[in-house]
């Protein structure tokens, strides 16, 4: 997709060169940083695939992924209800939970077939 395309895609009607380079950069930094977080992602379920011990560690203190999916949504949703500045106190927690509900849906949906090839 043209420079041009993707600002007037974004509601850009102008024909400024700087503007129109301006939405490049943007459309460009935003592709990094949507790789560098899938390679985060990729590296963290890498690391956890070797065995369900280090997942179940790793989704602590739930006991299973349906669990520690429960509660993750739940903390999402608590989160969203709080008021600014506790939400802006409480971001890594919301990070945390975010990551524990990727890596519980993954190993939910194939952690059973990744460790049955493991231990065969």
């Amino acid at each position: 997709m043209a420079a041009a395309d993707f600002a007037h895609a974004c509601g850009y009607d102008g024909d400024s060169p700087a503007l129109i380079e301006a939405f490049e950069a943007i459309r460009d930094h935003g592709i990094r940083q949507a790789r560098q977080d899938h390679l985060k992602r990729k590296a963290a379920i890498d690391s956890l695939k070797q065995s369900e011990i280090l997942f179940l560690a790793a989704i602590g203190p739930a006991l299973s992924a349906e669990e520690a999916i429960a509660d993750a949504s739940h903390f999402i949703a608590f989160w969203r209800n709080m008021p600014r500045w506790r939400q802006e106190r409480r971001l890594a927690d919301l990070a945390r939970a975010k990551q524990q509900r990727l890596l519980a849906r993954f190993f939910r949906r194939y952690g059973q077939l990744l460790w049955a090839r493991q231990a065969a």
